[in-house]
């Protein structure tokens, strides 16, 4: 194993983790709000549903990309490639919700943010690393 493939290793170790470890702590996050109590709801402030359920379902979808890519399957790739697309859409959709009056709060933009970066990220080093010889 040359250092070159090592590192390609470590790339697709460290991205695989962090998308399984975003995409479990996405599901409880975004279940606490959608199956917990009122309280849960309220902290939650100005919420917008159609997020918050994209959100918590494309968590099992993050965890099951992570694990793809644990494995070095190149269908993970094209599934890191969808979440990132799903993500900007949802994204710009909930653009014209806050441009169009809705109610929300800084930190959805904040976390859409991160995770459309996150997504982008994990597919341009999962293409590099996992491309055909």
């Amino acid at each position: 194993m040359n250092i070159s493939t090592q590192q390609r290793g470590l790339r697709i170790w460290s991205i695989a983790l962090l998308a399984v470890g975003f995409g479990l702590l996405t599901i409880k996050a975004g279940g606490a709000i959608l199956f917990g109590d009122e309280a849960a709801r309220t902290a939650a402030g100005n919420y917008v549903p159609f997020v918050l359920w994209f959100n918590f379902l494309a968590g099992f979808a993050y965890t099951a990309a992570g694990i793809g890519l644990w494995l070095r399957q190149r269908w993970a790739v094209w599934m890191a490639a969808a979440i990132a697309a799903a993500t900007i859409l949802t994204f710009a959709a909930f653009g014209v919700h806050i441009y169009s009056g809705g109610a929300y709060e800084l930190r959805t933009v904040i976390a859409m943010s991160l995770r459309t970066l996150v997504w982008v990220a994990i597919t341009a080093i999962a293409a590099r690393a996992l491309q055909r010889r």
